[in-house]
């Protein structure tokens, strides 16, 4: 499959949560400069610039992969939070600077209603970046889907925990 260079890549996942709402994950997405908190390939995340959720701040974030050639390599990004929709739920984010490829990277995170289910919310995950020499576009969504269906379970476990915290007298429906 031949890719037009100046053509850039976009992809979408989405991961479904159960018994949880919109109002009870939007803090946890919002949370921008705790995201290896919930997401399992981050060793670390914290601000660099700003405040926490507001735009324009920085996070760095940083985690460890394997290399093709076996051995451990630490990635790393930058990123600026640029638009922040608190009536949406939705937050707009780039990367400025990073170690793994990415140039003229955007990406979306938006709370949704899951229209299937009464007790859940869904994530939904989008991005646009320009092609990575080396990497096939399927790969990257299939790492995002991965990561994203990871995430939306931390989220569960964070929420739930939450409420047993609140009420710990009451039983919590799982």
């Amino acid at each position: 499959m031949e890719h037009d260079s100046h053509q850039r890549w976009e992809g979408k996942v989405s991961a479904k949560l159960r018994n949880t709402t919109k109002e009870q994950v939007w803090p946890l997405v919002k949370d921008f400069f705790n995201l290896h908190k919930r997401f399992p390939t981050l060793a670390t995340c914290y601000g660099i610039h700003g405040s926490n959720g507001e735009p324009g701040c920085i996070r760095y974030c940083a985690g460890s992969s394997i290399a093709s050639n076996g051995s451990e390599i630490v990635s790393w990004s930058k990123e600026r939070l640029v638009v922040v929709d608190d009536v949406d739920l939705s937050l707009k984010y780039e990367i400025v600077d990073s170690n793994i490829g990415f140039k003229s990277y955007e990406s979306t995170i938006k709370v949704l209603t899951d229209d299937d289910s009464s007790d859940g919310c869904m994530l939904e995950w989008s991005f646009a970046v320009d092609p990575v020499e080396g990497w096939v576009l399927e790969d990257l969504v299939g790492k995002y889907h991965v990561g994203l269906q990871l995430m939306a379970k931390k989220m569960e476990d964070e929420v739930a925990g939450s409420a047993r915290e609140l009420c710990p007298d009451q039983k919590i429906k799982n």
